[in-house]
């Protein structure tokens, strides 16, 4: 049985050292057959490294890491090229200054290796074009220019977003000589976790194909499942194949079928199939969190949200749209494809249960800061939900809002909002793994909420009324809207089901449930 490639980048490491390896070298090869400029963005720990170190070793011709691989009998290994190598993962780069000294060590540090005397004294677009052009000119071929992490600068700074603005030109000014020396360049490859729009930084490379949403190389990072059942069978014999699909299968960015995170799969075998949110933890996505609080984002509408192609590959720092980051960062995934007025349209999704709940989790701890009570209200609200409880439910949710410190609407206004209040039992609901059908639509209208856990179904609606007094309202104007527009009648009649009727009044005074 072969090694679990642990925390391995470099391909020369894995196959030395007897690991797993899935080949992606078809993908490779597919690429890199003609000249070209190239740009993927996959979320953090997907594998981009591993398969920019593979393009790599191609470009530099060492066949026998390739034995047995796609890629080993199709290419001319007869012709190398120099490789120039640019790698922002180490560290965290706060200033403009640290950046600019970053560079400079990364291209003398690529001239040592390529034994290329640059100038000193240049500037980073002098440098790197110096090192372009003396490369291919020693070697006597076109350089390859790889782009590892080429966004982490700015995404490491993206919660201040003046200083975000400052590295992102810092990159900018890097990336930029890629245009300029297009005669010295065989093939560039980059990538990173976002794609910042052509305006902000890739107007400098010329004719760079985005291939992050591409039915072609879909697949080029994460396994599928057919690779969980040939090269990690003996690994996963005896495991649940249904349940670990549940967990970390279901991310798609087109083609013919999804994929897992591989850090997901290899931490999950290594600590002896615990089902855990391994490549979650890893994250954070705090900055995030705090941009949907500012935008008041209504939770529900993460459930398949549809948008352009637009949507998802600009990112922009002077104007994030929260659904990019969602999807770029990996806490949405593509669910289908569809044509509306002759535009492509995405359907998104949440991709797996390890988000879902871990996501929910974090949306919970932002909105209410309750860290700690959190997982007591989690274990209470499931009970009821799974016995039909809706007293000892209702009691839970007044419990939730009377828990949440009033320091959560300082000098704002969020507890005004009935979208907050949807929220909040949203990503509760989300994080016990329930079925959840936000504003679920009949032939009457739309209801708030539906919610659905083993045998039970509770459809609710929201209201928020100013005053405190439950008294002074004639009746409960949230299960009224139910009953009158017969938002439930679509669930009755179905075996073995039972269906509740749920009507939340929430006081904006008293920022709690006041009728029920």
């Amino acid at each position: 049985m072969k090694n679990l490639p642990l925390g391995m980048n470099t391909l020369a490491k894995l196959i030395k050292q007897n690991c797993v390896y899935v080949d992606k070298t078809q993908m490779a090869w597919q690429l890199i057959c003609q000249p070209g400029a190239f740009f993927l963005s996959r979320p953090r720990r997907f594998g981009k490294s591993l398969f920019v170190d593979t393009l790599k070793e191609i470009f530099e011709g060492n066949k026998p890491l390739f034995k047995g691989l796609y890629i080993h009998d199709k290419w001319d290994w007869t012709q190398s090229y120099p490789v120039i190598k640019i790698d922002f993962s180490d560290g965290t780069l706060q200033t403009r200054e640290s950046l600019d000294r970053r560079i400079y060590e990364i291209l003398f540090d690529n001239a040592t290796r390529l034994n290329v005397t640059l100038s000193k004294g240049r500037d980073i677009p002098g440098t790197f074009g110096e090192l372009i052009r003396f490369s291919a000119e020693k070697y006597g071929t076109r350089a390859v220019v790889l782009v590892d992490e080429y966004d982490k600068p700015i995404l490491d700074n993206i919660e201040n977003r003046d200083t975000a603005k400052i590295m992102r030109e810092g990159v900018k000014n890097l990336y930029s000589v890629l245009k300029g020396q297009d005669a010295y360049l065989q093939f560039i490859f980059m990538t990173g976790v976002t794609k910042f729009s052509k305006v902000s930084l890739f107007s400098g490379v010329n004719q760079l194909t985005d291939i992050t949403i591409d039915a072609q190389f879909g697949t080029l990072c994460g396994y599928t499942h057919h690779d969980l059942q040939t090269h990690f069978s003996k690994h996963l014999d005896g495991i649940e194949q249904e349940e670990i699909k549940q967990w970390y299968n279901g991310y798609y960015w087109l083609g013919e079928t999804t994929v897992y995170n591989p850090y997901d799969i290899l931490l999950f075998i290594n600590k002896r199939a615990q089902f855990r949110n391994y490549w979650f933890e890893t994250g954070n996505p705090s900055f995030l969190i705090k941009l949907f609080q500012k935008n008041r984002y209504f939770l529900p509408d993460l459930e398949s949200p549809v948008v352009t192609e637009e949507i998802l590959d600009s990112f922009d720092i002077e104007k994030i749209n929260p659904l990019t980051l969602l999807f770029q960062s990996g806490y949405l995934t593509v669910a289908h494809t569809f044509t509306r007025r002759r535009r492509m349209m995405f359907l998104l999704k949440v991709p797996n249960l390890e988000v879902r709940i871990a996501l929910n989790d974090h949306f919970i701890n932002g909105y209410t800061d309750l860290v700690n009570e959190k997982i007591g209200i989690q274990d209470n609200l499931y009970t009821c939900l799974e016995n039909g409880d809706i007293d000892g439910m209702l009691k839970v949710i007044q419990r939730l809002f009377k828990s949440i410190p009033w320091r959560n609407f300082t000098n704002n206004d969020l507890a005004d909002f009935e979208g907050y209040y949807a929220s909040v039992i949203y990503a509760f609901f989300c994080s016990l793994d329930a079925e959840v059908i936000p504003e679920d639509i009949d032939n009457h209208g739309q209801v708030d909420m539906t919610v659905k856990l083993g045998d039970q179904i509770y459809v609710m609606e929201i209201k928020v009324v100013d005053g405190t007094n439950a008294d002074k309202l004639n009746c409960n104007p949230a299960l009224k809207q139910i009953q009158d527009k017969g938002y439930a009648d679509k669930y009755r009649g179905i075996d073995g089901v039972t269906v509740h009727e749920v009507g939340l009044v929430f006081s904006k005074a008293s920022r709690n449930l006041i009728v029920f």
